[in-house]
């Protein structure tokens, strides 16, 4: 029972950890858009953060489904990215409330806000997709 428990646990401590590298990734390019387009083509740092969240999902949406979830429970791929992308808006909801309250309500710098927002919503989006769409 011990052995079939750990077993399980690690596998999900691996699949964990690749998310979390491919979440790095998805990140950087998340936060390269924000950064670009707010302080170099004057956009407002909400539309910015909209814009680099959404290259960011996809980005990760690519990335996990190749490297880190192997399996859908979802069998067509237009169904299973129609999901994700229904999950990743929440995500995007939870993003954009969450950096203007930090930015807006307590004086948080814009970019740190980001920070803060992205670690909540990689766990939201792990823990969503691993129930829901993936094994």
């Amino acid at each position: 029972m011990y052995r079939k428990y750990a077993l399980k646990h690690g596998a999900n401590f691996l699949q964990f950890s690749k998310y979390f590298i491919v979440g790095g990734v998805a990140f950087i390019f998340d936060f390269s858009v924000l950064f670009v387009l707010t302080e170099y083509y004057a956009v407002s740092y909400l539309t910015s953060a909209a814009v680099g969240f959404i290259v960011g999902l996809n980005v990760n949406y690519f990335l996990a489904k190749y490297f880190v979830f192997k399996e859908s429970k979802i069998k067509n791929q237009k169904k299973e990215y129609m999901l994700v992308a229904a999950v990743s808006f929440f995500g995007l909801a939870l993003n954009q409330g969450l950096i203007w309250g930090l930015t807006e309500l307590l004086g948080v710098y814009y970019l740190f806000s980001k920070i803060i927002s992205t670690v909540i919503i990689f766990v939201y989006n792990f823990i969503v997709r691993k129930i829901y769409i993936f094994t």
